[in-house]
């Protein structure tokens, strides 16, 4: 009897004391399969649509298929994602992207994939020469006949000509086919034909370069279409046409910028400013300064010593000083501009921090915080005017509220302070982030815009685009200030946008994200259309206009792209099927012996606690004892 109570009690100690118990738990694991589908347009452009629903269920349903490998789906468009269903109504298809995704997710298992697409990529890397450590099993679909085919595959346009000015039109043709043709490409504005040339094509010469020299006579946004004329027998036509825009401006923003110092920096300005074409850049010394500064609508003053005292004293323009290791601050700090700096002869880096609340533009966060520190002597800054902070300082990884880049705004004047040189490490430092120069000399070019504009403010700034792909998302963005210019973020804003044709008209409010109000249209019809903001309560409404056009990337296509998925199928150790030898693919998988199950073994913790036996034996041992006692007559 004590021998049974102690050993109850010693059980419920042990429950009381809840130990881990350390276990090892073997699994098997299989391999993976992930099916990558074409969601895209393409696909039901090539009318494909039930056989790759079909092909998928034939995956899904295969039992010995199921049995050897854990099969995961994903769809494929301009993103991947896991499979819920499909559309096919993606405008755009990346394929490395999901060869990449899936590669990353299953690097650490024994892992193949299938990927169903007619192998027209439309955006992203070339998938041709993706690195992945996984096999590529690609089943085509779509038609592989070769057709005869003549297409605009690029057009070469700048954005912007001056009203009476030339500008070029570059248009690249490629043809298709096994015999000399003959055909015309011309190029339309208002339903007026503006230039038109006889292209001649054969099996050896399959390209044409048109360069058009048109006349910019109206000033404005003008849209054109250029168009090459079917062939006999020509199958897809979608791919005849492009249309394009150029907006005609009456005139230049000129730009000088006067430098006491030759440096990297005036470089990298001057291509920035200048990749918008609305802008010239002169530079000049300041030892060859010879007072011309107010022919310019915005002076760049780079480093600024005593030599740039006439400058000051002379200058009605608007302004941007940016400071550096060159600096004379003592000047500087003389002139009286409402910003000061108390700097020692000692250089010092500052790294940048986006200020979300900045207010006087609309401009995004570019990766600031990732780019190379800008330099300059150290010291505080102080500033006693009104202004606003773009970016702060922040020095050996501590944040300050000084300003790295701040506008400032007066009644008859605008400025803007860079505190630091070196800001073409940041041009290189955005390239290689984005693979382009564009949001660095987007962020130059607002900057610019800003302080050069002799406008008063304007309290409802509208951003569009003037040409939108068919089937894409429109994003309209606004940003909407006080009569104080703050950032209003209670107001509410109505867009209203117009079929020139039709007539009919949509009413879409604005949401507010961040410090804007955003838009996104969606499924919206070819066409011309204008459009109107309102702010309500306010008599404040901004007008613009764009068109949608009928060109989907998507249809560019005559058939499916198998010689490229063959080149991926060959590069990664895969094999190529067609869409009617989904059989034939699933015996491949089943009897390829690089794919197999392993064991595992997955260390486990448990709690005492969790074992529901253990309580049920301290249970069962103290109700023997209470019973044995009941017997013995001992209770």
């Amino acid at each position: 009897m004590f021998a049974l109570k102690a050993f109850s009690l010693f059980v419920l100690s042990l429950l009381f004391i809840n130990p881990k118990i350390k276990s090892e738990v073997t699994t098997i694991v299989k391999p993976v399969l992930s099916v990558l589908v074409d969601n895209s347009l393409s696909t039901k452009y090539f009318k494909q649509e039930e056989n790759v629903n079909t092909l998928i269920s034939t995956l899904k349903e295969n039992k010995g298929l199921n049995d050897k490998f854990d099969v995961s789906l994903f769809s494929i468009g301009e993103h991947t994602q896991v499979l819920d269903s499909l559309s096919f109504n993606e405008s755009k298809t990346n394929i490395e992207d999901g060869l990449q995704a899936v590669n990353s997710l299953y690097k650490d298992n024994i892992a193949t994939t299938v990927l169903i697409s007619d192998g027209n990529q439309t955006i992203g890397n070339d998938y041709e020469f993706t690195s992945t450590k996984q096999a590529v099993f690609p089943i085509v679909i779509g038609d592989t006949t070769q057709y005869k085919d003549v297409r605009i595959s690029q057009l070469n346009v700048n954005k912007y000509s001056y009203i009476k000015n030339k500008f070029p039109v570059e248009t690249l043709l490629y043809y298709e086919g096994n015999e000399s043709v003959t055909t015309q490409f011309s190029i339309y504005s208002k339903g007026k034909t503006v230039f038109t040339q006889k292209v001649s094509f054969s099996p050896d010469k399959k390209t044409q370069t048109i360069t058009a020299n048109l006349t910019s006579s109206t000033e404005g946004q003008q849209y054109y279409t250029a168009s090459v004329k079917k062939l006999k027998n020509e199958k897809n036509t979608k791919n005849n046409s492009k249309s394009f825009s150029v907006e005609v401006i009456d005139e230049q923003t000129k730009v000088l910028i006067l430098t006491s110092v030759l440096h990297p920096d005036i470089g990298a300005f001057k291509k920035a400013i200048e990749s918008n074409k609305q802008r010239k850049v002169d530079v000049q010394l300041i030892d060859n300064y010879k007072n011309q500064i107010n022919d310019y609508q915005l002076v760049i003053l780079y480093q600024p010593n005593n030599k740039f005292n006439s400058v000051f004293f002379q200058n009605t323009s608007n302004f941007m000083v940016v400071s550096g290791s060159k600096t004379d601050w003592n000047f500087i700090n003389s002139q009286q501009l409402g910003f000061s700096k108390k700097a020692i002869n000692q250089p010092e880096d500052y790294t940048a921090i986006y200020n979300n609340a900045f207010l006087t533009f609309l401009q995004k966060d570019i990766g600031f915080a990732n780019f190379p520190p800008l330099e300059d002597k150290f010291g505080e800054v102080t500033i006693t005017k009104p202004h606003q902070t773009l970016v702060y300082q922040k020095i050996a990884g501590i944040a300050t509220e000084q300003p790295l880049i701040a506008t400032f705004e007066e009644t008859d004047k605008k400025y803007a302070v860079i505190f630091g040189e070196n800001l073409w490490k940041w041009r290189s430092a955005s390239f290689r982030q984005d693979n382009s120069f564009e949001y660095f000399d987007a962020f130059m070019g607002n900057l610019v815009q800003y302080v050069a504009s002799t406008k008063k403010r304007n309290r409802l700034e509208v951003n569009t685009e003037s040409l939108y792909p068919a089937n894409s998302t429109i994003n309209i963005s606004a940003f909407y200030v006080d009569k104080n210019y703050q950032f209003d973020n209670r107001a509410s804003l109505q867009l209203t946008f117009t079929n020139t044709d039709s007539k009919e008209s949509k009413v879409v409010p604005f949401s507010l994200v961040n410090n804007s109000y955003q838009v996104e249209l969606e499924n919206v019809s070819t066409g011309n259309y204008t459009y109107k903001v309102t702010v309500t309560g306010e008599n404040i409404t901004k007008y613009g206009r764009f068109k949608v056009t009928d060109y989907q990337v998507e249809e560019q296509f005559t058939n499916s792209n198998h010689k490229k998925l063959q080149k991926l199928a060959n590069k990664t150790g895969g094999k190529l099927f067609y869409g009617n030898q989904a059989n034939n693919f699933i015996q491949e998988l089943i009897n390829n012996k690089n794919y197999y199950s392993t064991l595992k073994s997955v260390p486990k913790e448990q709690n005492l606690i969790d074992w529901k036996w253990i309580l049920a034996l301290a249970a069962l041992l103290l109700s023997l004892e209470w019973f044995i006692r009941k017997y013995y007559g001992k209770i």
